[in-house]
């Protein structure tokens, strides 16, 4: 069997200018459970991190709040200096009370603190990519996307994005700065964000779906019945869907284990049918 390539999912160029395998990585999973601490296997958490660049993926996704701070410190010990060509994306805006917990904080000088410390655990200058993890709702944005714009004209960040957001509100933040990216919840069997991702195509912002994979439902027989015919899992057909779905999607699929790392990335591979990808659009 040959080895999964990232490759052969395509490439998109986030902010016209970072060309990235469109098969990416989710660190939050290198963490402990609730995302909170260390990972109960360390080294199996690193040696799957070890293997990210090895399987042609070249785009990262993490946040200071998965640990908190637990997944950017992994990426900088184990793959700083980075490849050229790898782009770590981070985010900033929510803070850590104990697993599970998320509250959100969008306060100008925190989430400068947060640009400041990714740096720092990532071992970089600059942040090619950096979103904001959620709009403050109790501060005016307006607010939020002028730091934002600020960290860019101080060369902390080259491009940054959004996460959570609607079709409105990306139009609000883009009065202050290109929005780069979109991250949204976004799967075959919650696709709440259409019209996000087909603004986002309509205006070649990188949209990045998190939980990629479902599994709020599980696969159905339709789904069992289509992975089986292409020798896949229902997770391997997810991806295949969602980069079928627009060229825009940048999937980061997540897992601290490398097996789970290589199936995800064997997906690249697939490329559905339009018959199967229009009976998975009827979940």
């Amino acid at each position: 069997m040959s080895t999964p390539d990232a490759a052969l999912s395509g490439t998109f160029a986030i902010g016209g200018d970072l060309i990235v395998n469109r098969l990416g990585f989710g660190a939050m999973r290198v963490t402990g459970p609730g995302i909170w601490g260390e990972p109960d296997d360390p080294e199996e958490a690193r040696r799957t991190l070890r293997r990210v660049p090895e399987l042609g993926i070249n785009f990262i996704d993490t946040a200071e709040s998965y640990g908190p701070y637990v997944s950017e410190q992994l990426i900088g010990e184990e793959l700083a200096p980075y490849g050229r060509g790898t782009i770590v994306a981070t985010k900033s805006g929510l803070t850590r009370h104990g697993p599970g917990s998320w509250p959100i904080l969008g306060r100008p000088e925190f989430l400068k603190q947060g640009v400041l410390m990714s740096l720092r655990r990532l071992k970089l200058d600059r942040l090619e990519l950096w979103q904001l993890h959620r709009i403050d709702p109790t501060i005016p944005r307006d607010e939020q996307f002028d730091a934002i714009a600020g960290f860019i004209a101080d060369g902390l960040v080259r491009h940054a994005g959004l996460s959570e957001v609607t079709v409105e509100e990306i139009e609000a933040a883009r009065r202050f700065f290109p929005v780069a990216t979109v991250q949204n919840r976004y799967n075959p069997t919650a696709r709440g964000s259409d019209a996000v991702l087909d603004y986002c195509e309509a205006n070649g912002i990188g949209f990045i779906p998190w939980a990629p994979l479902g599994g709020e439902r599980g696969p159905g027989a339709a789904e069992q019945a289509i992975a089986g015919k292409y020798g896949a899992t229902p997770s391997q057909i997810a991806l295949a869907w969602a980069l079928k779905r627009s060229p825009v999607m940048l999937p980061i699929p997540g897992t601290g284990k490398v097996k789970h790392l290589e199936e995800n990335t064997a997906a690249a591979a697939i490329v559905l049918s339009d018959e199967d990808f229009a009976t998975l659009n009827q979940r």
